[in-house]
C-alpha cells in the first residue's frame, strides 16, 4: 500500500507579489524553500486563508533573505499581495516508511521570516 503524506508545510505566509503577466508558479524565498526541503520545480498546494482558494503550481526561487512569495501567472488571480497562505508538498510512501516519517513544518512570521521549524501538528482539542 502507498500512502500520501504532508511532506513540507510553509504556514501562515504573507503573498508579497502577484505577478499575472510573469511565467507561472510561485516564487518563494530560497531561505524558506530550503528549510522547508522543498525543490525548485517541485509540485506545491497553497491555501489562501483570505479567500478560501485551492490550487496547484511548483515552486521556483526567489532570492535568499528577501521574504518574497510570488503568486505568478494563471495562479495570481487567486491571491493577492497581503493575503496569507499555506503552501504544502506532498510526498508517496509504502506504509512501512510512514512509521517513521515525520513532516517539515516552516512557521513565518507577518516578513516571512522563519519563526521556528517543526515535524508535528498539535493534537486539535474539542
Amino acid at each position: 500500500m502507498v500512502l500520501t503524506l504532508l511532506k513540507s508545510k510553509l504556514h501562515k505566509a504573507w503573498v508579497t507579489h502577484s505577478e499575472l503577466e510573469y511565467e507561472g508558479s510561485c516564487a518563494i524565498d530560497g531561505q524558506l524553500l530550503d528549510a522547508a526541503g522543498i525543490h525548485e520545480y517541485e509540485q506545491i498546494q497553497i491555501y489562501n486563508i483570505a479567500n478560501g482558494e485551492r490550487f496547484t503550481t511548483y515552486a521556483i526561487r526567489a532570492e535568499e533573505g528577501s521574504g518574497i512569495i510570488s503568486v505568478n501567472g494563471a495562479a495570481a488571480h487567486r491571491a493577492n499581495p497581503g493575503d496569507r497562505v499555506i503552501i504544502c508538498t506532498y510526498v508517496q510512501l509504502d506504509a512501512e516508511e510512514v512509521q517513521k516519517f515525520k513532516p517539515t513544518l516552516v512557521y513565518v512570521d507577518s516578513e516571512n521570516k522563519i519563526t521556528r521549524i517543526g515535524n508535528a501538528i498539535p493534537v486539535q482539542a474539542a
